[in-house]
C-alpha cells in the first residue's frame, strides 16, 4: 500500500488531485469553525461545554462536523444535499417525467442534479430557519443560562439564515468540484471528514475512563470496522449468459458475467432514514413548547434517549423496515429482467422475462434479511457504550459504531478503489493486491 501512495503521488495528474482535494477540504474545515454573523462564540463555547444532552440535532451535528451546534457558515453540512437526493431518487418511481429523465443517459441526470440543487437550497431555507428558532428560543442547549443570539432581532436571525443557506450552496459546489477536478466522490468524502472531525474529541472523552478502557474500545472498535469492511465486500453473484448475436456483419454476445447483489445493498440509507424519524417527535415537541408536559418527558425519556429499550427496539425496527422500503423502490427486479431480455440475456435455468424477475426478488429478499440485521446491529452497538464517553444518554457521534462507521468505512472503500482506478489505467498496480 505505501508503494502504491509513492505512485499516486508520483504521478503528476493524480498529485494535482489529491492535493486540490486536500486544499478543499482545508477550506471546508475552516469555513466549519467561522461563526454566523450575530452569534456569541463563546456563550456557544460553554454551552457546548456545560450541556450533553443534544438528542434532536446530534444526527445534523455529525454530519456538520460539529459545526452545527457552534451555528458556524458551515452549520448545516451536507445533510440537506443528502436530504434532496434521497427526496430526488424516490420521486423518480413516484413521477413519470423523472423516470424519464433517468433513463435518458447523461442529459437527464443533468437536468435531476440540477433539481436537486434547488430542492437543497430550499430544505437548507427551512433547516436553518429551524435551528436559529430554536438557538433563539434557548431550545438547542438544555438549561443553558448563556444567550447564544445576545441581538435576536429580525434582521440578525434573517442574516443567519442566509449565511447558513449560502454555506451550504459553497458546499454543494465543493462537493463537486472534488468530483470533477479531484479524486471523485466528492459530497461522500466531505462527509467522511466531517465524521472524522468528530473522533479526537471522543477519543478523549474514552481516554479520560482510563488507558485499559481506552485500549480495550480500540481493538473492539478494529473488529467492528474489519466485520464491516467484510460486510460491505460481501455479494451475491448470479450469472448471466447472453446469446450470439448478429448485428450487420459482426457478432456480438456469447459471454458471461454476473449481476452482483451486495449484501447490504441499501448503504446508510435505512440507519439515515430511521434516525431521522426518531428525532422528528421531540423537534415537533420542542417547537411546540411542549418541554415539561407528560407527552414531551415521554418522547425525551424512552423514544430520543438512545439508552432507552423503547429506543433501541424502535431503531433496531425501522431500520429493518426502511431496508426493504428503500430497495424495493431503488432496484426494481422488472427493469433488470427486461433489460436483460433485450440484451439477449438470461440466468441459465431461469427463462426471460417474469420468471427472471420472479427469481431476482426472491433472492433480493433473503439478502434483504441479513443486510438489514447488519444494519440494525452495527447502529444500535453505540447504545450500550454511553457510559464510556460520557454521552448521557446520547451517544450518535460514537465514532466506532452505528451511523459514523458505516459511513466511514463505505466512503474508505470507494475512494480507494476510485485512486486504485487511476493507478491500473497508468500500469501501476493498486492498493488491493
Amino acid at each position: 500500500m505505501l508503494s502504491a501512495f509513492r505512485s499516486a503521488l508520483a504521478t503528476p495528474d493524480l498529485r494535482r488531485k489529491i492535493l486540490f482535494t486536500l486544499m478543499i477540504i482545508a477550506v471546508y474545515r475552516v469555513g466549519a469553525a467561522v461563526p454566523s454573523p450575530g452569534v456569541s462564540y463563546p456563550n456557544v463555547r460553554r454551552c457546548i461545554e456545560n450541556v450533553d444532552n443534544q438528542g434532536v440535532v446530534s444526527l445534523l451535528n455529525l454530519f456538520s462536523g460539529g459545526a452545527l451546534l457552534q451555528l458556524s457558515v458551515f452549520a448545516l453540512g451536507i445533510m440537506p444535499y443528502i436530504t434532496a437526493s434521497i427526496i430526488i431518487q424516490l420521486l423518480t418511481v413516484v413521477i413519470p417525467r423523472f423516470e424519464q429523465l433517468k433513463k435518458e443517459g447523461q442529459s437527464g441526470q443533468a437536468k435531476l442534479t440540477q433539481f436537486t440543487r434547488y430542492l437543497t437550497i430550499a430544505l437548507a431555507v427551512l433547516q436553518a430557519t429551524g435551528i436559529v428558532a430554536m438557538a433563539d428560543r434557548g431550545q438547542l442547549f438544555t438549561n443553558c443560562p448563556d444567550e447564544i443570539i445576545p441581538n435576536s432581532s429580525v434582521f440578525t436571525l434573517i442574516v443567519i439564515v442566509i449565511t447558513m443557506t449560502a454555506g451550504t450552496a459553497v458546499i454543494m459546489w465543493f462537493g463537486e468540484l472534488i468530483t470533477e477536478r479531484g479524486i471523485g466522490n466528492g459530497m461522500s468524502l466531505l462527509m467522511f471528514i466531517n465524521i472524522a472531525a468528530r473522533i479526537p474529541t471522543e477519543g478523549a472523552l474514552i481516554l479520560e475512563k482510563g488507558p485499559i478502557t481506552f485500549a480495550v474500545v480500540c481493538v473492539f472498535a478494529l473488529l467492528i470496522i474489519a466485520s464491516v469492511v467484510f460486510v460491505e465486500q460481501g455479494q451475491r453473484r448470479i450469472p448471466v449468459q447472453y446469446a450470439k448475436r448478429m448485428i450487420g456483419r459482426r457478432m456480438y454476445g456469447g459471454t458471461s458475467t454476473y449481476l452482483p447483489l451486495k449484501v447490504n445493498q441499501a448503504g446508510v440509507i435505512p440507519v439515515i432514514f430511521a434516525s431521522s424519524l426518531l428525532f422528528l417527535p421531540d423537534l415537533i415537541s420542542r417547537l411546540a413548547g411542549g418541554e415539561g408536559t407528560p407527552w414531551g418527558n415521554f418522547i425525551a425519556n424512552y423514544v430520543v434517549r438512545q439508552s432507552s429499550p423503547v429506543h433501541i427496539a424502535l431503531y433496531f425496527a425501522l431500520i429493518i423496515f426502511f431496508t426493504y422500503f428503500y430497495i424495493t423502490i431503488t432496484f426494481n427486479v422488472n427493469e433488470r429482467a427486461d433489460e436483460m431480455k433485450k440484451f439477449g440475456g438470461f440466468i441459465p435455468g431461469i427463462r426471460p422475462g417474469r420468471p427472471t424477475s420472479e427469481y431476482l426478488s426472491f433472492v433480493l429478499s433473503r439478502i434483504t434479511l441479513p443486510g438489514s440485521i447488519y444494519l440494525g446491529t452495527i447502529a444500535v452497538l453505540p447504545n450500550f457504550f454511553l457510559d464510556l464517553t460520557g454521552g448521557q444518554g446520547n451517544n450518535q457521534n460514537f465514532p466506532f459504531g452505528g451511523t459514523a462507521v458505516l459511513i466511514m468505512v463505505g466512503v474508505g472503500l470507494d475512494t480507494v478503489k476510485q485512486i486504485e482506478s487511476q493507478l491500473m489505467q497508468r500500469n501501476y498496480e493498486g492498493f488491493l493486491k
